[in-house]
């Protein structure tokens, strides 16, 4: 899928872009490029000690930012896929800058649908969250308007062979910012700070979290927005996982936080298929034949009224899971 195509991935160095790159220079050996597209020098320059030049020739290195729409065409001149992983994620903090996210997130988005309209891209997968189903902060706002950018991205188009889609899942596992890494290095203080006590989150790995994209590159036929079938946890089973001897303290949810996420909502059931692995929300007027695509895939619309929520999931994952994931996709040294 990927051998003979260059590739560029925006926000290349977070913990997605990170594990995104190392699964391809693993698993597709003809790929011709892959551009690492961040602001951060320093994590460049990490990154670059781990596949130095003479060993990945086909692994360069921009600084720019999302918000720079003459720097990103540049990166993106030969470019044939675009992965597009960089953002402001932070709920509190986007809560205290709104102009800030909007203009990463939104007006980056923007800049990543001309870079590829104008530049010859013929894939284009961008990443979104389970905060952009309904709402409720400013973050979450700001990637469902990403998402309906690239969406209604494929109506301009025109003649080009170009596809916009989109991949929504819950809390990555052990990703920076997450619960997780927080948690283990709270527990040397014996005290695990909790929200909320009925706080629930879907959770996915790094791993699941490229295989959708990849998923999503080999299979798009441009408008969807992927969400994977995934497991729930409690907050309160994840500092069980971490330390169990460790006090739980109850802080109060933080500002623009919900207490159950939700990656599909009952608004969009009436457009969503059940494909397998994946539910597929389609777009109301989509620019291929609706009948072939539920062929094609063998998919099947879902009832009416469905809701994809963390709370109401029919899957969870156990603490006794919960410390085998920690163990083998956060910390290999983590110890009960």
């Amino acid at each position: 899928m990927l051998n003979d195509k260059s590739v560029l991935v925006t926000g290349g160095t977070g913990s997605f872009g990170k594990k995104f790159i190392e699964t391809v220079l693993t698993n597709y050996k003809g790929v011709k490029k892959i551009i690492v597209y961040s602001r951060d020098e320093l994590k460049q320059f990490e990154m670059a000690q781990l596949y130095p030049p003479s060993q990945f020739p086909q692994l360069r290195f921009f600084i720019g930012d999302v918000r720079d729409g003459a720097r990103l065409k540049r990166a993106c001149e030969g470019i044939d896929v675009i992965v597009h992983a960089a953002a402001l994620k932070h709920v509190p903090i986007a809560e205290y800058n709104p102009m800030e996210c909007i203009s990463t997130n939104v007006l980056g988005a923007e800049n990543v649908i001309n870079a590829a309209l104008d530049c010859g891209i013929s894939k284009v997968v961008a990443l979104s969250t389970d905060k952009a189903a309904a709402p409720i902060n400013l973050y979450g706002a700001t990637k469902l308007c990403s998402d309906k950018l690239f969406i209604a991205a494929n109506n301009m188009k025109g003649s080009r062979k170009l596809s916009f889609s989109v991949v929504r899942y819950g809390n990555v596992l052990g990703s920076r910012g997450s619960v997780v890494p927080f948690y283990l290095k709270m527990k040397k203080t014996g005290v695990l700070p909790i929200t909320d006590d009925r706080m629930t989150r879907f959770n996915i790995t790094l791993e699941e979290g490229v295989s959708m994209v990849m998923y999503a590159l080999e299979n798009a036929w441009g408008g969807e927005l992927f969400v994977p079938k995934i497991p729930s946890y409690k907050i309160t089973e994840v500092a069980e996982a971490v330390c169990p001897k460790s006090k739980k303290e109850i802080i109060g949810i933080r500002p623009g936080e919900k207490l159950h996420e939700e990656m599909i909502t009952e608004s969009d059931a009436m457009n969503t298929l059940d494909c397998g692995k994946y539910y597929v929300i389609i777009p109301s007027h989509p620019t291929w034949n609706k009948a072939q695509y539920i062929e094609a895939f063998k998919a099947k619309p879902v009832a009416q009224g469905f809701r994809y929520n963390s709370g109401e999931n029919t899957e969870w994952i156990s603490v006794g899971e919960l410390r085998k994931q920690i163990k083998q996709h956060v910390d290999p040294s983590f110890e009960i």
